[in-house]
């Protein structure tokens, strides 16, 4: 169980921040541009679950989700270090439990026509947003991967590739499950 008692530290007055191992690093440092950018995945999501209390098994989804996006953050705030006790990771379970919850979205989509242009229905649009995000903090990650000695779980990546392939999907689904999709018309305003 976590608790906060106090909100305001004052430690990051200089312009740092802490991991969650107690390392001390700058406020724009990659690994917390990581997950920050997890975290505003997870606030697009909360807003988008202002727009679902009418269906609950579809809000459950993203109830679920926002929980392994809190999963996600601790396990890029504690960089796996050799030698070190293992701490909360994001495991495969989750990225399958994801892509079932795509697979039973997606059997109730109408086809798609074209590429769909963000819109619709309300929870659509956030939807689109938090695709968005999803995608550059997984943009993040894989860059954050990519440097020497700044570790970041294969299955936390996949989990974020996998996101933005469930939000596109749950976009179409709350868009009355494709029928309400805003296609494009290529070259329309010519």
């Amino acid at each position: 169980m976590v608790t906060l008692n106090r909100i305001y530290t004052k430690t990051g007055d200089d312009g740092t921040t802490a991991l969650g191992t107690g390392e001390r690093r700058p406020k724009y440092d990659l690994r917390i541009a990581a997950y920050g950018t997890v975290d505003e995945t997870n606030a697009a999501i909360g807003v988008v679950r202002l727009h679902t209390h009418d269906a609950p098994e579809f809000d459950a989804m993203l109830g679920r989700i926002q929980n392994d996006l809190f999963d996600l953050g601790a396990d890029l705030a504690v960089p796996e270090r050799e030698g070190k006790a293992e701490r909360l990771r994001v495991v495969s379970s989750q990225v399958e439990r994801l892509e079932r919850d795509i697979d039973a979205l997606n059997d109730k989509l109408a086809p798609l026509t074209s590429f769909v242009l963000p819109g619709g229905t309300p929870a659509a649009a956030y939807l689109h947003v938090a695709r968005t995000i999803c995608r550059r903090a997984e943009r993040v990650m894989v860059e954050l991967a990519a440097r020497a000695g700044e570790p970041v779980g294969t299955a936390g990546i996949h989990y974020m590739n996998r996101l933005s392939d469930f939000l596109f999907v749950a976009s179409r689904a709350a868009n009355h499950n494709g029928a309400g999709d805003v296609l494009w018309v290529p070259g329309q305003n010519r």
